[in-house]
């Protein structure tokens, strides 16, 4: 994201499954609306209820847009960040309207009541050497070779 951007968190439950397009330059983007609801406790009753709800439409692009499509489902309850958006139109009876979209820079599921199991995604790269696609995959299959090991020092410990 950019300087000037303003960034929003959305935590709330697909109301749909994501859906995939494809721009015409070929980019793929996946669309998906974020319901968010706040949960209230009225003291008349001593019960919790639900308040008004958010419905925030969303957009994912290129590689993360296929995980997303992939991963989530209509009622996953999801942590989505990225990029806030106001957009104009006018619609079919010539009203002007506003909407306020979010350009995701990341999507998760919420771990809040759930539990996931996380695959590193294989991406399309170009032929490389086996060592160097070692070094990728595994950050501490090779130690540095200008210090000597990690951290500079001679353990073969990772630094944290």
């Amino acid at each position: 994201m950019s300087v000037g951007d303003t960034t929003i968190t959305v935590i709330g439950n697909l109301t749909a499954d994501p859906e995939l397009r494809f721009s015409q330059q070929g980019v793929a983007v996946a669309g998906f609306t974020v319901a968010a609801s706040r949960r209230v406790f009225d003291q008349a009753s001593g019960q919790w209820t639900d308040g008004d709800t958010l419905f925030i439409r969303c957009s994912a692009f290129r590689q993360l847009a296929e995980n997303v499509v992939e991963s989530l489902a209509r009622g996953s309850r999801i942590v989505v960040t990225g990029r806030l958006r106001q957009r104009s139109y006018e619609d079919k009876e010539g009203i002007k309207r506003t909407v306020f979209e979010v350009d995701a820079e990341d999507v998760g599921p919420s771990l809040k009541w759930a539990t996931a199991k996380v695959n590193k995604a294989q991406r399309d790269r170009a032929a490389q050497p086996a060592d160097s696609l070692a070094r990728e995959t595994d950050p501490w299959a090779f130690a540095p070779a200008a210090t000597g090991g990690f951290g500079g020092g001679s353990s073969s410990e990772p630094p944290f």
